[in-house]
């Protein structure tokens, strides 16, 4: 036995979704034997765009029953039969809520007319319950309102029930391990079956192809199923428009980071919130005055002449100067730490030896700079980190030169790599943002045994 329902909303995501109207029809295969259709109070206001769409307006529902007040008739008709809606998991998750809101609980089977439809009608571009009604010349009267949809579902199901091959579909669908009815109802099951359960990034598209949302996961599989068991509404939303899934394997986990960062700045996916803000990085660099005196100072890469190093908010860039100041004895005034001043007088840097007063000559104050600069340099870190690649049969390399991170690479085992130059034509070259140096910092400070240094040309034997 089947219960076929439809129902209206107020469209305040899924918590906050109350039902306006629901429709159930109880259907033995054949016929339908049953019925219940009203009107619900929602207790709240319905929304405008709402009522141009479904007609339902608070006058309409002001002497309706209240949710609380027919429960006990959807229970009755609703046991012991297999929930079916067109996109069941809404209409299901919607009235499950409902009733968790005054302490019943509500479990049923389910089945989805849309995944049973795409599975035994193949080949139309739509699966809405418009289109498809349409294209298949079910009568569909009242449009967006429950009765009429659910009246228009239950010619569209019956019509599935009697499609050759429909047993065996109806079955599987029905095996609480065929997962059919947690899957979105665009998406092929075809395309969760090939996910791995290892690490790595997924992608979700919508159904024109587009990249909708980037994530990533140690076990792909288990995390997109994670997905489409969360109910709240931003990732319910982003499910409904899911229509195909890719993926692409890391080996491991900081991988996995870092490729999904770049995939996020890249694709920009209208559902992933986070390392969607661009993050300016900003550049230590030196330059001549017409007095021949080197100043330092910072400004955004791109106005950065030459920097020698890199930063991402000013703040650091202010604090970093200090530091070189201190150290370097140089001077607060020709640091841009202070300006328009004729000397410095800085409250906490007193250690400058007055290139600013005269008393200190310019041929000693720039070899000053010049070695703290060539000192920064040489600091610089230059390592690889490695990681688990792909197969068992490969490795992964992560590269940071001149503490920037250049990318990543997945080598075979047998590859002899000795200098970095033999490494290089195996690089994916990657962006060097705030995020990824972030990534890479709090990695290296967990697994220092896997962070190999190297000099600027040779590399040890990974």
């Amino acid at each position: 036995m089947y219960t076929i329902i439809d129902i209206e909303t107020t469209g305040n995501g899924v918590k906050g979704n109350k039902i306006t109207e629901i429709s159930i029809f109880k259907f033995d295969g054949n016929d339908v034997v049953d019925e219940f259709t009203t009107l619900v109070d929602p207790e709240c206001e319905i929304p405008y765009f709402i009522t141009g769409l479904t007609g339902i307006d608070n006058d309409m529902v002001r002497n309706a029953p209240k949710f609380h007040e027919i429960t006990e008739q959807i229970l009755a008709i609703t046991t012991d039969t297999i929930f079916v809606a067109h996109n069941v998991n809404f209409d299901y998750n919607i009235i499950q809520n409902e009733f968790k809101m005054i302490g019943i609980a509500f479990s049923r089977k389910k089945l989805c007319t849309v995944r049973l439809s795409r599975k035994l009608l193949p080949g139309y571009k739509s699966y809405s319950l418009g289109k498809l009604c349409s294209a298949l010349k079910i009568p569909l009267t009242d449009r967006h309102r429950a009765r009429g949809d659910a009246d228009a579902t239950t010619i569209l199901f019956k019509k599935l029930l009697y499609t050759d091959g429909a047993e065996e579909v109806f079955k599987s669908f029905l095996n609480s391990k065929s997962q059919e009815a947690t899957l979105p109802p665009g998406l092929p099951k075809e395309d969760f079956d090939k996910l791995p359960t290892k690490p790595g990034v997924y992608y979700f598209k919508n159904e024109k192809g587009k990249i909708i949302y980037v994530g990533k996961a140690i076990n792909i599989k288990k995390r997109v199923l994670s997905h489409f068991y969360d109910k709240a509404t931003k990732e319910i939303k982003m499910c409904q428009e899911t229509s195909a899934i890719d993926f692409e394997l890391s080996g491991s986990e900081v991988l996995a980071l870092l490729m999904e960062s770049e995939a996020i700045k890249h694709h920009y996916p209208e559902h992933n919130r986070s390392q969607k803000r661009k993050i300016q990085p900003y550049g230590i660099f030196s330059y001549e005055d017409r007095n021949g005196i080197l100043h330092l100072a910072s400004n955004t890469l791109k106005m950065a002449p030459n920097a020698f190093y890199t930063l991402y908010n000013k703040t650091d860039c202010r604090i970093f100067l200090q530091e070189l100041c201190k150290t370097y004895k140089l001077c607060p005034k020709f640091c841009h730490l202070q300006e328009n001043v004729a000397a410095c007088s800085h409250y906490d840097i007193l250690e400058c030896d007055g290139i600013c007063r005269g008393t200190e000559t310019t041929e000693n104050y720039n070899a000053k700079v010049k070695k703290l600069i060539k000192e920064v340099k040489s600091a610089s870190e230059n390592f690889l980190i490695k990681e688990k690649g792909r197969t068992l049969n490969e490795t992964a390399l992560i590269v940071v030169q001149d503490n920037t991170y250049i990318g990543y690479a997945f080598v075979a085992n047998d590859t002899t790599i000795n200098h970095i130059e033999d490494l290089m034509p195996f690089i994916k070259l990657q962006n060097n943002t705030f995020e990824t140096r972030q990534i890479i910092t709090n990695y290296c400070g967990k697994n220092s045994e896997k962070v190999i240094q190297i000099s600027d040309i040779e590399i040890a034997n990974y």
